[in-house]
């Protein structure tokens, strides 16, 4: 899975997995994070996504990350936010009143670049990977955040059936990616109604990760 992949879906305009309102698992149990009102959420590979606008509705801040720059200035656009742009190492970040997005690589996204956060959203970033890259990408995020707790959804079924983006991501290899670091606690685990990409059956999941003791967070 390369960055053209995804800046070709946001050229060709083929992003039927960005989604028309609040994801309704957000909704639902972001409180379960529970982090102090107005803090700072962090949200890898987040699109133009309209969990943005909730967030920022709730007055809380957000902090994202994204490939596709068109994604980003939509993003603004549609918010109705003029952004300044900067270059911030390899990276440009757009910023106005309180959302930040840094665009390119989320690898190069380092700790003092992104700052504190209180909390990460991960809605389509770990189901967007394929399995190569998904442990690469869990030990970065929390490294760059200082292992804050997770809130993650993602998606269960038979990979055979469809070849994904959006990829399987089950429980055993939640546990595998993150049981070092975290403890997790699946809140809800339900059916994809008519299936995924109406092609296979699925479930959709919700991961509450909260951090367990600072001496044995970054042991991996």
């Amino acid at each position: 899975m390369n960055p053209e992949f995804w800046q070709e879906k946001w050229q060709k305009r083929e992003i039927a997995f960005h989604q028309a309102a609040a994801n309704p698992l957000l909704v639902s149990w972001f409180n379960q994070l529970a982090i102090a009102p107005g803090a700072t959420v962090f949200l890898p590979l987040c699109g133009k996504s309209l969990d943005i606008h909730w967030l920022l509705a709730q007055g809380y801040s957000v902090v994202g990350a994204e490939l596709s720059e068109i994604a980003v200035q939509e993003l603004f656009a549609e918010l109705g936010l003029t952004p300044n742009v900067s270059s911030a190492g390899n990276l440009q970040l757009y910023q106005a009143d309180k959302l930040q997005v840094y665009v390119g690589d989320i690898f190069e996204l380092s700790e003092n670049l992104l700052g504190p956060v209180a909390a990460i959203y991960d809605r389509a970033a770990l189901v967007a990977l394929p399995e190569a890259m998904r442990q690469r990408y869990a030990k970065h995020l929390i490294t760059i955040s200082q292992a804050a707790p997770q809130l993650v959804i993602c998606f269960e079924y038979d990979q055979a059936q469809l070849p994904g983006p959006p990829f399987s991501v089950d429980s055993l290899e939640m546990h595998k990616l993150y049981r070092n670091v975290y403890t997790l606690n699946c809140l809800e685990k339900c059916e994809v109604p008519g299936g995924l990409k109406r092609k296979c059956q699925a479930s959709e999941l919700s991961w509450l990760l909260n951090p367990k003791e600072a001496e044995s967070t970054f042991s991996f």
